[in-house]
């Protein structure tokens, strides 16, 4: 049985998670649930639906640690929330796996670095989201925004925790890593992206250079590596430009169809496309490097955010992906 941590209580909208983590229980029989929270209301809330409750487990937690809380000082203050709780438990119990949190970034990393532990030979963990491509497959953005300065050997631990992920949950066998640049040619860059080059080349992983941010998306890479200043820019493009774009197309079509047409399949057709850009169809953000995995989901994350996140939670697990990670790191002397 895979024990799997999931809080939903840190999410602007824990009633709908409550059910969404119901809804995961019965897609994986295979998955045992522990939710940290307020008995009260999980008790209640879960009581509403059909789902095998021998696999779900109520950790009580009286306290939320909100976005606007210095993080440290929630960690070290708020032992109650559920964040800390189901941390300190996802560190204490060996049958607990893996967690998934709604809540703040900032808490989370914390308490992943501090509670959990990073990878013996990992310096910074690193925040990692699943972007969609043109042929229809993902790439790993790392970092997203854990780590706004970075050395270059951070950049080159992330090349390859990003491989890792790519293989365990996509069974990629050997995933194409690039660093996040400029212009595609060697020279191009700064002294972060040359130093850390540098570095990658002797990782054992497929870099195949840099990658201009136009590029991101088109299915050519599989890894895309940076700092997390550049990776929040990077991802915050991406999603404000798919929004921009599909709603100007739409809104253009409806301005030249007849009157009366039936524009139900066109719409229909742009949210299809839009969802593969939406966080709650792709499950979250990895906090990667930790030992062992995290998965951030939105704070706004719906009632389908928790059986996607939970499968992929599962996936990693099951291709014991941070054992990897430091095998890995073991072979390279860290």
């Amino acid at each position: 049985m895979i024990k799997i941590v999931v809080d939903v209580f840190s999410g602007d909208n824990p009633v709908a998670l409550i059910k969404g983590t119901a809804d995961a229980v019965n897609a994986y029989p295979d998955v045992k649930i522990v939710m940290p929270g307020d008995p009260d209301l999980l008790s209640s809330e879960l009581g509403k639906y059909e789902f095998d409750r021998s696999r779900l487990e109520i950790l009580p937690a009286k306290e939320i640690i909100g976005n606007n809380e210095v993080p440290t000082t929630a960690m070290r203050q708020k032992k109650d929330s559920s964040i800390v709780r189901g941390m300190t438990l996802l560190k204490t119990d060996d049958e607990a796996q893996g967690m998934i949190s709604a809540g703040s970034t900032g808490a989370i990393l914390c308490c992943g670095i501090f509670i959990v532990g990073r990878i013996r030979g990992i310096d910074r963990p690193a925040l990692a989201p699943l972007l969609p491509t043109a042929n229809g497959g993902h790439v790993c953005l790392i970092d997203c925004g854990a780590n706004a300065d970075c050395r270059p050997q951070y950049l080159a631990q992330f090349s390859l925790i990003g491989t890792s992920v790519m293989k365990s949950v996509f069974g990629i066998e050997n995933p194409r890593v690039a660093i996040v640049n400029v212009g595609e040619e060697d020279h191009k860059g700064n002294t972060l992206t040359a130093e850390a080059t540098a570095l990658i080349k002797k990782m054992p992983v497929n870099f195949v250079g840099n990658m201009e941010a136009r590029e991101a998306l088109s299915g050519n890479f599989d890894v895309l590596v940076c700092d997390g200043f550049v990776g929040n820019v990077l991802l915050k493009s991406i999603e404000g430009t798919a929004r921009l774009v599909s709603e100007g197309i739409l809104s253009r079509l409806k301005s030249v169809a007849p009157d009366l047409a039936d524009m139900s399949l066109i719409e229909k057709s742009v949210a299809d496309v839009m969802e593969n850009f939406d966080y709650n169809s792709n499950g979250g953000a990895w906090l990667l490097g930790c030992n062992k995995p995290i998965l951030k989901i939105h704070g706004a994350a719906n009632v389908r955010t928790v059986p996607n996140a939970v499968g992929l939670v599962r996936s990693m697990i099951l291709a014991d992906m941070v054992g990897g990670i430091s095998a890995k790191l073991k072979e390279l002397g860290k």
